[in-house]
This record gives C-alpha cells, structure tokens and sequence, in this order.
C-alpha cells in the first residue's frame, strides 16, 4: 500500500521476501527506493492515473536488497480507508534477472538517472554505468562523498547534506550545478537516502540524473514570466470564444481586478460595450491580418477609463487559436488633448461662479453630512442616526415610528447596511400594498395546491431574509388574523408555509415601520398587544422635516441634481429667495413632498438656477393654487376609480378587472383604493 506521496505503508510477508527486506525496513521506504526508473513527475501521474480509473495494469523494475533488479507486472488499484486515500499495488516476477539489468540500463540511458550504494559498513560504493557517466567519471571510487563534493560547484552544500543523511539519516534532494562539465553547463538532480539495519544506518542508496535540458527550460521560462509579467504594457491571450486563456500581472496592476476575477473572465466582461458578433468579425480580422494595431478605451474596475494602443497577433498554440492583445497606455500622448478638456472644464467652472447669487449656499452645502443615503445637517436628526449607530451592530427588533414621507426606508436600509447582515439583501415587504388573502403567502411561502392558485412552490419573504434583514413597512396595516404568525417568528425564529406540514427555521432581523399609532390600536383590538411590545424592543421616531429645517437646502439641491439629470435640464442649484420660500412651509407631506415639488418645479422651470414660481406653496397649509372650484387630483382619483370598479363588478384583479383598465399592478390599486378610502369588495382572479 502507497500513500499520495510515495510513502510505502503496509507489504506484505511475500512482498517483503521477494525483495529481500524486513517489515520494517521497508515501511521506512517509498516507492522511489524499490524502483530505479521512477520519478516524481511519473509518480504523480501514476497517482492521477489510478485515482481517476480506479486501476492500472503495467510493468516495471525493482531493485532488490543486494541490489539484484527484477522485472515485474503489476496491478495497481485504488482506495480509501479511514478517510485516506491509497494505492493498493500487487506485484509479479516476470523475468529473468539478466533481462531485468538489460532493462534498467535501457531506462537509466533513456532518462539520464544513475544509481548508486554506499556501504557505510565497509565504506565501499558501487554505481551504475549511468551514474558515472552523469558526473563524467570513469570509476565507483569517483563518487564516495569525499571526491563527489568536489565535483560540483556548491561543494559545501552538498557537503553538509551528506554528513546530515550519515549521522542523522537525513534525506536529501538537490538541483546542482557541476563544476567542470565536458561542454557547456550540466544541472544534475542529486537524490539520497538511508537503509538501516535494526537502528543503525547500514547504506545510501541514491541516484543522478541529468537534469540539464529540463532546468535549462524551466529557467528559460521562468525568466521569460518574470520578463513579461514586470511588463507595464497589458498582455491578454484570448481565446476564440471570448474567454481568458493568459494574462500577465500588470494586468493585475493596472486594472485593479483581482486574480479569482481575471481567472474567469471573458472579454465580454472586461467591456460590456463588446457584442459576440464584434468579437467574431474581429478575431477573423485577427486570422486574416495576423497582426496590426489600433485606439481602444480600456476600463479598470472602479470603472475609471484610460486610453491604449492595441497590438493584436494571432498565434496558435496548443491546438488552441489565440488572440495576443498588447494593451500599452497612451495617456501621455494624449496629454494634450487631456489639458484642452481641462482648461474648457475650468471654464465653465468659472462661468458657474459667476452665475452664484452669493456663497451662501456653497458654505452650507460644504456643510452637509451623508449617513448612507440619508442627506442631513440638522442636530435634531443627528440624534436620530445615534440610535441608528447604536442598534444596527446588534440583532435587535427595530420600530421605527414616524409621519408618512420622512423617509422611513432609509433609516431601515441604515440599520441594515451598518449590521453584520449587510453582506445579504434587505428583503422589504409593504404590508398596505398586499391584499389580506396574498400576504401569508408572500410573508410565509405555499407549497402547491395550499389553495386555489396555488400551482407551484413558493418561497415567502421570510425565508429570502433567512441570515439578513427583512423590512416590514406599514406594520400597522398587518391583518389581525395573522399577527400570531409574526409573532411566533419574533419570538422562536420559525413559521409554517401555507400548506406545508415542516416547520420552517430562519435567522431573521426585523426591521418593522409605521406611521400610524400602534399603541391607540392595541387599546381598540386592531392591533396585538404582545406583537407591539415584541417589535417595539429599540423605537426609533422619525422626526418630520418641518423639525429639521435645516436639512431642507441640500435635501432639495439633492432632488434638484437628480431630477434636473433625468430630465436633460441645466439645473445647477436654486436661488436664495427659493430657499426662503422653501424653509418658511412646513412639509406636511415631509420629504416625499418636497421631492415630489422639486420634481414638478424641474419640468416647469428652466435655466441654471431654480427661481421661485408658481409650483411653490402658497402657505403652511395648502399649495398654490387658484380657487376656480375644480376638484383636487385625490377627488377625480377616487371617483375614476370607483367607476370603473362598478364597471367591473368590484373586481380588481385579472384579464377583467380594474386594474388591467387602468394599467397599473393590482397591488398598487389595491394601496391607492386604501389611500383614497375606497372600500373593498375585493374579487380575485381564480
């Protein structure tokens, strides 16, 4: 029995006759001691070999005890115990011993190896033919330890190693340089080891090996890596389908990606701008031309873009057609192009200035804290992130309290991304957009046939956030009958699918949100009392704006800039007399609001900076607008709606139902008909 490495670990009594060695001595032994003709590089794909076909049948030569070599076949299987994977080898004499010496000699010649043994009993050493001729010496005596140092150039090395192997049974193996070889320079591979006999070593039996040509390549190569990969040019190989066959480091370098990254790439991933069809049309261009250059745009991962001059070869290497792209940065040839755009830039930079009514603005806004996504300044908000900070390392319940528009979400998303779970998605559910008789089954999950409709499997929201965080906004509108499911959730992390007889378990953290006052509910019965105090662990009260005014600036330069981008205006900031006005209303509607009304102001307005008009409120407690005696939006809304619910019967959902009419998701109309107090008589699509 054989381990991976070569280690022999069980023979048995015949195994140990035939070779004239004890249990013992052979169980110090690897397979190299036994058989001559082995090398590291045919043992590992010996190795590979049975392991992937289960068995291999061949023959070989062993070298007995007196040093006696025999042919043998042999049938080698492979296996496992305890965990650890062997090779199981039996062994059987085919030949003669004089055909087994002719055979040895052939595979000594053929891969330049040499045996010897030293007899440290008598200090005699006898070798092989092809040992001698390796070292180019004409006599055994040449390579006892004394005169074998010296034919080397690491003579010392070698030295040492040899006395470590005698006295402490050491072994050892070298790639050395000979001293004064016949022509040229000769690497040869210097191998020994110990035999004992009882405790005591009794030889050293080792090999050379003519290493020359192989050390030589390797070295060649080796330098030829070294030299390609301190390149500051780029050098891909692509293959023809698009994939990354090589890449050297300053790839690494300049681009920023990682080395898992460039192992798996295709050029479709380094820029998403090539098509398949480009890439085809080009790699035959390639095959055609066989080599010629051109301008490219090359991205780096942070998606930072640079100019290269592309150099394309064609080669063939391996049965495989490659693409060597040489990638070189031009930047600096591109200066002066680079320096134009930056004088233009600082143009329009001071054409800017002086469009600034004052500075103001600039001072505030250089003034403005980021939290994530959330935009403040104000020290009233400042104390809400605290509590945010504080909570989110933990696993705690988070209540987060506070009118409708203040931005709710955020703080949720803040909780989250500041946790140990921000490496998994927030699952968010909005509990006022889902119908009572669609929300188990979106919270909990189905297993088919659970009910009408039911015609596959479905994974609920709490089982997406299973490690992560689940949102559940407008936890005030959760139905009664299904607060005890939450409940359980809570408090023992599991739940039941519709329809499903296996208790799920999760690892959830709830984040929940209401602008609604659950505690005025648990006094009516809307509302579980043990649920409220079960989410209410950590509250957190969402202050609405008109208690931040500070924040109103830079909230409304933010939508400004937003919206002024999607909607291709030149909107650079806003007037100070549109600040006044904006700072004097009180947002009822708080931050959705004020989005809401930079939004509108955007598509009205033009110019650079945002002036005061029309779209502005009038006051604290209405928009602007002229008493003609029209109805509001919300009014012509609710009555549009309830039209075409009669049309259809109150049915909502479906090819014939009032949300197909009106083109919207029945889950919206079914958050607006709640918004507008529009009753429900609801008819699902069966």
């Amino acid at each position: 029995w054989m381990d991976e490495t070569a280690n022999i670990v069980y023979a048995n009594k015949r195994f140990c006759q035939n070779l004239g060695f004890k249990k013992k001595e052979l169980l110090k032994f690897t397979v190299y001691d036994i058989n001559p003709s082995l090398t590291k590089e045919s043992w590992n794909a010996h190795w590979e070999r049975v392991k992937n076909n289960e068995t291999d049948h061949f023959t070989t030569t062993h070298r007995t005890k007196s040093g006696k070599l025999m042919e043998v076949e042999v049938t080698a299987r492979f296996f496992s115990n305890e965990e650890k994977n062997y090779i199981c080898a039996i062994f059987r004499d085919i030949t003669e011993s004089r055909f087994y010496q002719n055979l040895l000699t052939d595979t000594e010649q053929s891969i330049h190896v040499g045996g010897w043994k030293l007899n440290l009993t008598d200090g005699s050493i006898i070798a092989t033919n092809e040992a001698l001729s390796v070292l180019g010496v004409t006599e055994s005596s040449n390579l006892l330890p004394g005169q074998v140092i010296e034919l080397f150039k690491e003579s010392e090395f070698l030295k040492n190693s040899i006395l470590a192997l005698i006295r402490k049974g050491k072994a050892y193996e070298h790639i050395l340089e000979v001293k004064k070889p016949t022509n040229g320079v000769k690497w040869v591979r210097c191998k020994a080891h110990p035999t004992y006999k009882k405790d005591t070593i009794e030889n050293i039996i080792g090999t050379y090996q003519d290493v020359t040509a192989q050390y030589q390549r390797e070295q060649s190569l080796k330098l030829f890596r070294e030299v390609i990969d301190n390149a500051e040019d780029i050098i891909f190989l692509w293959e023809r389908d698009g994939n990354l066959f090589h890449y050297n480091q300053s790839a690494l370098r300049q681009l920023g990606f990682s080395k898992k990254e460039l192992d798996r790439a295709t050029i479709f991933f380094m820029d998403p701008g090539i098509t398949p069809e480009w890439w085809a049309s080009h790699f035959e261009e390639i095959v055609t031309k066989k080599t010629f250059t051109f301008e490219w745009i090359a991205t780096r991962k942070d998606g930072t873009k640079f100019p290269v001059e592309i150099t394309v070869n064609h080669v063939n290497y391996g049965g495989k057609e490659l693409n060597c792209a040489v990638l070189r940065n031009i930047s600096d040839r591109k200066k002066k192009d680079l320096e134009l755009f930056k004088a233009l830039e600082e143009i329009k930079s001071l054409k800017n200035q002086l469009e600034i009514e004052n500075e103001y603005l600039q001072e505030e806004i250089s003034q403005t804290f980021q939290f994530g996504n959330i935009i403040y300044k104000s020290k009233q908000y400042t104390k809400v992130l605290q509590q945010v900070e504080q909570v989110a390392p933990t696993n705690t319940t988070v209540l987060i309290t506070g009118e409708s528009g203040t931005g709710k979400e955020l703080l949720a998303r803040a909780v989250h991304d500041n946790s140990h779970r921000k490496e998994r998605t927030l699952i968010k559910v909005n509990c006022a957009t889902l119908p009572k008789e669609l929300i188990e089954s979106e919270l909990f999950g189905h297993k088919k046939g659970a009910f009408t409709g039911a015609v596959a499997d479905k994974i609920g929201k709490f089982k997406l956030a299973d490690g992560g965080s689940i949102f559940l906004d407008e936890i005030g509108e959760l139905p009664v009958d299904l607060q005890p499911k939450l409940l359980r959730v809570l408090q023992e992390g599991e739940f039941d699918a519709l329809g499903s007889t296996v208790t799920t378990s999760v690892d959830v953290r709830i984040i929940a949100a209401t602008n609604r006052d659950l505690l005025k509910m648990v006094k009516n019965g809307s509302f579980r009392e043990d649920l409220y105090y079960r989410l209410n662990v950590f509250p957190v009260y969402n202050i609405p704006l008109r208690e931040r005014k500070e924040d109103i600036p830079f909230l409304a330069q933010f939508f400004l800039e937003k919206y002024a981008a999607k909607a291709g205006k030149a909107f650079k900031r806003l007037s100070v007399k549109t600040i006044d006005r904006l700072m004097k209303y009180d947002f009822p509607g708080n931050i959705r609001e004020l989005e809401n009304l930079i939004e509108r102001a955007v598509i009205i307005e033009s110019g650079t900076t945002l002036q005061p008009g029309n779209w502005l409120p009038a006051g604290n407690d209405t928009m602007l607008h002229v008493n003609t005696g029209f109805k509001s939006f919300d009014e012509i809304q609710k009555e549009y709606i309830i039209q075409v619910l009669q049309h259809t019967n109150w049915r909502v959902s479906g090819p014939n139902g009032a949300a197909n009419i009106l083109n919207i998701n029945h889950k919206t109309l079914f958050a607006k008909m709640k918004k507008l107090g529009i009753e429900k008589k609801i008819t699902l699509k069966e």
